[in-house]
């Protein structure tokens, strides 16, 4: 090949790399704008004015606070009864105790308990909003511990007494009160355990219609409302029991109230005459128990032993004697679930009833008038 050829075909092999190196810029060209423009539909393309993206702020130390507004039954239970509940102070003049009251009348009427009440020598209450103000003590029932306070100043709410026949076990309650006269309006929330319970007292009678719940009361709480998810008082809290004694038992959750049914009819009594009218046998006794029947060969396993009689008494215008066993009132023999004060207090004063005596080994039905029990 001479030089020429050479020539010729070494400028032929530069055309063709030219080419085809020009056919790939174009190529390359083509797919970049074609992406290009398809980008270009979505976002327009920045401009010369455009400023890098800036990092992103490191996040706030302090974190943002949100509050959710949160009603409930019972925080509206609460809300509505809350208000008329007070810390109750009795002054007994070798001290102080206290406990808890619901105002039940924009006459200032307030329902606590009886052994809140008992031994004072001046009463007041403290209201919901700090203040403290005097109280007169318009009458009570140890009976049904039950008593009504009252105030002379505008009271700042009151609460609604519901149907405590309507209860079923299971259901949500409340209880409002003043634990150790400190914590005052302490809200506790529980369930109805039962209905229609007996507390055994030291003075020889039970406290009955009572109300168990599992809501946690403490000393302070006595007299306050148990409140059912309607807003209404459905109980006053009483007592609570802890068990203990020679078996060495500890129970929580047994806490009781007064029935609101039982509270209505006592606390109208107690507003209209000052105290509860009651019936009055006139007798002074000692009660007799199986144990107390076997050890002086009795003859009989429960009753009470008369020891003695009021002048001019029903018992003693019926015939009653000291001595006697009285072991029925009105037909219902007197055992364990039958003390003789609950018994008796099923009758009214004036009615007249038989009263069963076992003397001298027998039996005898003594027709009584009963009277009125005279007030303390």
């Amino acid at each position: 090949m001479n030089m020429k050829r050479v020539v010729l075909a070494t400028g032929l092999v530069a055309a063709m790399g030219l080419a085809a190196l020009g056919g790939t810029a174009v190529g390359g060209a083509a797919v970049y704008y074609a992406v290009r423009g398809n980008v270009s539909q979505s976002a327009p393309p920045p401009g010369p004015e455009q400023q890098p993206i800036a990092e992103p702020s490191p996040p706030d130390s302090t974190s943002e606070l949100h509050t959710v507004d949160v009603q409930t039954a019972i925080t509206e239970a609460v809300a509505k009864v809350s208000p008329a509940v007070v810390t109750v102070i009795n002054d007994m003049g070798n001290g102080k105790a206290s406990g808890s009251g619901v105002i039940i009348s924009t006459y200032g009427y307030i329902l606590t308990n009886n052994h809140v009440v008992e031994g004072q020598q001046s009463l007041s209450v403290v209201l919901q909003n700090g203040d403290t103000v005097d109280a007169a003590l318009i009458g009570s029932d140890r009976f049904a511990d039950v008593a009504v306070i009252k105030v002379d100043v505008p009271v700042p709410a009151t609460a609604e007494l519901g149907n405590s026949d309507a209860l079923k076990p299971g259901e949500t309650v409340i209880a409002i009160g003043s634990p150790l006269g400190d914590f005052k309006n302490t809200v506790t929330v529980g369930v109805v355990s039962a209905t229609g319970r007996s507390i055994e007292t030291e003075r020889g009678y039970q406290l009955e219609d009572l109300i168990q719940t599992d809501a946690a009361i403490n000393h302070g709480n006595s007299g306050g409302p148990l409140v059912n998810l309607a807003g209404q008082v459905i109980g006053l809290n009483t007592l609570v029991v802890r068990g203990g004694g020679f078996t060495g038992d500890q129970a929580e959750g047994l806490g009781f109230a007064v029935a609101s049914n039982t509270i209505r009819a006592i606390s109208d009594q107690l507003i209209q005459k000052g105290y509860v009218s009651r019936p009055y046998l006139g007798v002074q006794w000692q009660p007799i128990t199986p144990d107390v029947a076997q050890s002086n060969n009795l003859g009989v396993q429960w009753g009470i032993y008369v020891t003695d009689l009021a002048s001019n008494s029903p018992a003693q215008e019926a015939g009653i004697q000291q001595g006697d066993i009285i072991t029925a009132i009105g037909g219902t023999p007197l055992d364990e679930s039958h003390p003789f004060i609950n018994t008796l207090l099923k009758y009214q004063p004036g009615q007249q009833i038989t009263v069963t005596v076992n003397r001298n080994g027998k039996t005898l039905d003594l027709n009584v008038t009963l009277g009125e029990r005279p007030q303390a």
